[in-house]
């Protein structure tokens, strides 16, 4: 059979396995993929349900989104769903190469100004529901929003730990959407000459929490390790190095990390409710963030960012593809595969 100019696209089109429709955004500086179509049917009810379903029965999906050769490690994945809550504009979950996050702050910035691209919402008051609970967004541009987070609190102070190749390391563990160990002192200067160095500790601290059995409230891992150090701008009050699971760092300051480290400062009397606290990240981008009090243990913070909408488009699954579901490179200092 003689094929013919207009059939060649019809055959390429029979072999597509299937589009999905993404928009690309980051928000100071750290990447958010926003699946808008073509994501897995994970059922309805609650979030944290469909996030189990996601995990067991779709994870190929998880990993061609965000893996070689569609992603790349540093980018979060942001599921759109249909919320439970109707006060909602939408659900979300957040997923990375190593797996599913319960939240994650700066992906929510770029999801609100993703929605507002898109027309989904306007600006103003908006509420997008995580599996770890709902968060209050004011999208005050099209390129700028305040999340005011779940509640945060700091479960232990000033835990002492013997790291190999660093020595006694103190550091705080606490909730901010993500569980953190917070460590007041940077064993290099937070700049990007010295990742390397930083994400070689980060992984030797996150091995000896694992050794000593030291983790968040109910046993939950620590899977994120948070150094901090002088900011490098007069107008802020810290910088920051976070190594996230699966052995990236993030270019932004951490939405969660930043609202982990105001409920150390508010535990220990370092900043009042209202007070502004800049948090920059190694990349000397910033987050500006308050918090109000809601019981002796517990805070809401909120954060301030801006995010920018950088592509658009479908990712393509062909089903003769041997990387249809991504490649995973493991390093010595990534987490293995992991649920949350």
């Amino acid at each position: 059979m003689e094929i013919v100019p207009h059939m060649v696209g019809q055959l390429v089109r029979e072999r597509i396995l299937s589009k999905i429709g993404f928009v690309d955004a980051h928000t100071e500086g750290e990447p958010t993929r926003i699946i808008v179509d073509g994501g897995p049917d994970i059922g309805d009810g609650p979030l944290p349900e469909r996030v189990a379903r996601f995990a067991k029965f779709a994870d190929d999906f998880r990993r061609c989104v965000i893996l070689e050769p569609r992603g790349w490690d540093a980018v979060v994945g942001a599921l759109l769903c249909e919320p439970t809550d109707p006060t909602c504009a939408a659900g979300v979950i957040f997923f990375n190469n190593a797996g599913y996050l319960g939240m994650c702050g700066h992906g929510a910035v770029g999801v609100a100004v993703a929605l507002h691209y898109l027309g989904k919402i306007g600006l103003g008051q908006n509420r997008l529901e995580t599996p770890v609970g709902i968060i209050e967004i004011d999208l005050h541009n099209p390129n700028q929003a305040s999340i005011q987070n779940v509640p945060s609190y700091r479960l232990h102070r000033s835990v002492p730990i013997e790291v190999d190749g660093l020595g006694t390391v103190v550091g705080d563990v606490a909730w901010g959407g993500n569980w953190f160990f917070l460590i007041g002192e940077s064993p290099v200067d937070l700049i990007l000459d010295n990742v390397d160095a930083l994400m070689d500790a980060s992984g030797r601290v996150r091995d000896a929490l694992r050794r000593n059995g030291i983790t968040g409230a109910n046993g939950a891992e620590i899977d994120h390790i948070e150094f901090f150090g002088p900011p490098h701008a007069a107008d802020a009050d810290s910088r920051n190095f976070v190594y996230c699971p699966g052995g990236q760092y993030d270019r932004s300051p951490c939405g969660t990390g930043t609202s982990a480290k105001l409920a150390c400062l508010a535990a220990d009397g370092k900043l009042q409710p209202g007070e502004q606290w800049i948090q920059e990240s190694i990349i000397g981008s910033r987050f500006t963030a308050n918090y109000v009090r809601i019981d002796e243990h517990n805070i809401v913070p909120t954060i301030v960012g801006h995010a920018f909408i950088c592509s658009e488009g479908n990712l393509i699954r062909q089903p003769l593809d041997p990387f249809i579901s991504g490649i995973r490179c493991t390093t010595a200092n990534e987490s293995e595969e992991r649920l949350v």
